[in-house]
């Protein structure tokens, strides 16, 4: 296992920084403000803790919450535009900076495929560097379930987006950055994982990782001491 000064290194030399989003990259968890939008965020949002802290698989957890908003395609739209994700303080500085140094940058959620494009699109992240959940809409707009076949659907699918990434790209360090149990599963494949508590601080996350921040400044700090 890595020390935290080759982990600091691995970051400062990395090819590619992949994000989580949700409580990461923004502030709320993106499932849990759908739900409220909704009108079914308390029982929802139980659920999301219960995923979080590793006890039910990922996809069991995602159906059942999905289950119970059923959001049509109306709804996530008026969500984005009424209610739109708030950025995390620093992550616009840190994604920009990243950028300027040649770095990759990949958004890799369990979240919604339209709800992280939006976010993608603010740190000028391109779509095709955006992997994520695709809820699936019925002609007139009602929900019609979710694309069960992408890998973010899945525990473990993360690091299945960071191994397809090395394969693809070629990428020799791999940076993950995330707040729960989903993120740090995904190291290895990724060459390192960046405990994130800036928004929320999931316990068993905190314990875990051998780096852990509360602030976007402190990874841009190490990006400016060399």
């Amino acid at each position: 296992m890595a020390s935290l000064l080759e982990m600091k290194e691995i970051f400062r030399n990395a090819d590619a920084v992949c994000f989580d989003v949700d409580s990461t990259v923004i502030r709320e968890e993106g499932i849990d403000e759908l739900a409220k939008f909704c009108g079914v965020g308390d029982a929802v949002a139980e659920m999301t803790r219960r995923a979080m802290g590793g006890t039910v698989t990922f996809k069991a957890a995602l159906t059942a919450r999905l289950g119970l908003i059923r959001p049509s395609y109306e709804q996530v739209q008026k969500l984005i535009s009424d209610n739109p994700p708030q950025l995390t303080p620093g992550i616009r500085e840190l994604v920009s900076r990243l950028h300027q140094r040649g770095v990759q940058v990949f958004l890799v959620s369990g979240g919604f495929q339209s709800i992280v494009e939006h976010v993608a699109s603010q740190l000028n992240i391109p779509a095709a560097n955006v992997f994520a959940n695709r809820l699936k809409f019925y002609f007139n707009g009602e929900y019609a379930g979710f694309d069960e076949t992408q890998p973010t659907a899945e525990s473990g699918g993360k690091g299945k987006v960071i191994a397809h990434l090395k394969e693809q790209f070629q990428f020799k360090k791999v940076v993950m950055i995330g707040d729960g149990a989903t993120d740090m599963e995904a190291c290895p494949p990724a060459d390192c994982f960046i405990g994130f508590g800036g928004n929320v601080i999931r316990k068993q996350v905190k314990e875990k990782a051998k780096w852990y921040i509360t602030h976007f400044d402190e990874l841009l700090k190490e990006l400016e001491e060399r």
